[in-house]
């Protein structure tokens, strides 16, 4: 009986995630009422706030969701990386930029960054932090894991690389939430064409 409790309030909460994902993408962050998303999940207003406090809260369970997956397929790249720095750089980028729009909007990330700018003591903006820290950190492995290869100079500092590198990929990212005509693809040959010369740079002879 516990288990079949815990995989339907499982159920419960991914038909909440997902139904306010879609409602925040039809009608904004704003606009969107919390009785349409317990509507639309099939589940009462009250079972809503018996798993998210508001609005912000359901947002930020969304982004988790988003980076979680994110961190998962991020993790096959960097357990089997291109042998080459500039492809497995390119191949775990892209698996993060490929999958950034699946839950959110662009509209969403704009609301998700500015919540955990102007609360930056809230649980919302340090579970963000965390999820970014976490990126940073697959960044960073990914580039030891090229130097354990020989594909990587010894004595590169590949924290500092990978920090870096996810500085400059998340700074090209929010320049993409902003921009709403900017496509996906465009975002993703910037950022390409700005990791080539690192690579040049900290690969091995």
């Amino acid at each position: 009986m516990t288990g079949l409790r815990a995989r339907q309030k499982a159920d419960r909460n991914r038909r909440i995630l997902d139904a306010a994902a879609l409602l925040f993408r039809e009608v904004g962050y704003d606009s969107a009422r919390i009785e349409d998303i317990a509507e639309r999940a099939e589940v009462s207003v009250g079972t809503f706030y018996n798993y998210y406090e508001n609005k912000g809260d359901i947002l930020v369970a969304t982004v988790s969701m988003e980076v979680e997956e994110v961190l998962a397929a991020g993790r096959t790249i960097v357990d089997n990386p291109p042998s080459s720095v500039e492809g497995a750089l390119q191949a775990l980028i892209d698996q993060y930029y490929d999958h950034s729009l699946v839950y959110l909007s662009k509209e969403m990330w704009r609301t998700a960054m500015a919540i955990s700018i102007q609360q930056p003591e809230s649980p919302f903006s340090k579970r963000y932090t965390e999820l970014d820290r976490r990126l940073c950190d697959q960044v960073s492995t990914l580039i030891h894991k090229l130097q354990i290869k020989g594909l990587v100079a010894p004595g590169t500092d590949v924290r500092a690389v990978g920090e870096m590198l996810f500085n400059n990929l998340n700074l090209m990212f929010i320049e993409f939430a902003k921009d709403e005509a900017m496509p996906l693809d465009e975002l993703k040959a910037r950022v390409a064409r700005q990791n080539r010369p690192i690579a040049s740079l900290i690969a091995a002879l």
